[in-house]
């Protein structure tokens, strides 16, 4: 085999591991909307807070402790403790349940029945309110997420391919990071799935998506519904934060993850959870192939817009994306 041909094989394959983690991010914005039809545009945010949480726990760090010492003279800044990795992450989910708790009853309970464009705008206020409190509880400093994941290239599989493309191949240069976050992006998607295909709140998630009101009318708590969607998109957030901040650090421009998201919901979907796997892995192997392939010849960098300019051909072929459902409103 030549050795061109299995630098593009590398490309694919790591271009299927970033799609996995963009399928990830998508499919918290697809399970709030199939749920409530709200576009959450705090979903970014939600995985830089869960990060900064998560790191704030582990460390041991005072929340709020620049205020407090602003306002009382202290230097407190720690409390002299670190928290374990799983007790650190279980913690932070039990924070973004709270969140997800907070979020139903303070904000969307009051704006059912509401315009679209209206939850669409209180989703903003939201994230720049969870973007602000997270500054406010944690810092704007960058931080290091260290949760026992492997970091740099994978020796074996570099050792093990380096002989077959001859002397002009040097074998694929796999991320250890990468692998261990597909494989675990790739079990929460299907655990996902069967959750909502096969359990009974997953059921009652699909006739509240398809129905509000014929969902009330067979028993079926809408409140308890969009808490339970909250949570799991808080859940989604979580694990894209711990992987990402892992992969580049948790700083505040880790919420633009979401930014990256909106092209795979336009390929795949806004209501389909196997759209948004689907999506993610198309935009992930594209814009590496077409950086590889293309991008030489126009001045590179084409990773920054090439899944922007995908998104925008299929919004004009075909608006709904590949497996969403086909809106037809007679006028």
């Amino acid at each position: 085999m030549s050795a061109d041909f299995l630098y593009g094989i590398e490309v694919i394959l790591n271009g299927l591991m970033a799609g996995v983690l963009y399928a990830l991010v998508a499919l918290g914005f697809v399970l709030i909307f199939k749920a409530s039809g709200i576009f959450n545009y705090a979903q970014g945010v939600m995985a830089l807070f869960a990060a900064l949480t998560l790191v704030g726990i582990m460390e041991g760090q005072v929340p709020f402790s620049h205020i407090i010492n602003a306002i009382f003279g202290t230097k407190i800044h720690h409390f002299g403790w670190h928290v374990p990795a799983l007790l650190a992450i279980f913690l932070t989910l039990c924070v973004m349940v709270a969140f997800a708790w907070a979020v139903q009853k303070f904000v969307f309970r009051h704006l059912v029945g509401q315009e679209p464009i209206i939850l669409f705008m209180a989703t903003i206020g939201l994230a720049y309110f969870l973007e602000g409190m997270g500054d406010l509880m944690w810092g704007s400093d960058i931080k290091t997420l260290k949760v026992g994941l492997p970091q740099g290239g994978s020796r074996w599989i570099e050792d093990m391919t380096s002989g077959l493309g001859g002397n002009d191949f040097y074998g694929f240069f796999i991320d250890k990071l990468d692998m261990v976050a597909t494989v675990v992006a790739a079990i929460l998607v299907m655990s996902l799935i069967a959750f909502a295909q096969y359990s009974k709140q997953g059921r009652a998630m699909r006739a509240v998506a398809d129905d509000h009101q014929a969902a009330l009318s067979v028993g079926i708590s809408l409140n308890f519904i969009w808490v339970l969607v909250w949570s799991l998109a808080g859940l989604v957030a979580l694990v894209a934060g711990v992987m990402w901040g892992a992969k580049s650090g948790v700083q505040f421009s880790l919420s633009l993850i979401a930014l990256k998201a909106l092209p795979v919901l336009m390929l795949g979907g806004f209501t389909s959870i196997p759209g948004a796997i689907v999506g993610g892995l198309i935009i992930g192997v594209g814009e590496k192939l077409f950086e590889y392939t293309i991008g030489g010849m126009i001045g590179g960098a084409t990773e920054n817009w090439f899944a922007y300019v995908l998104a925008l051909i299929f919004l004009v072929f075909r608006p709904q994306g590949l497996f969403g459902e086909k809106i037809i409103e007679r006028v």
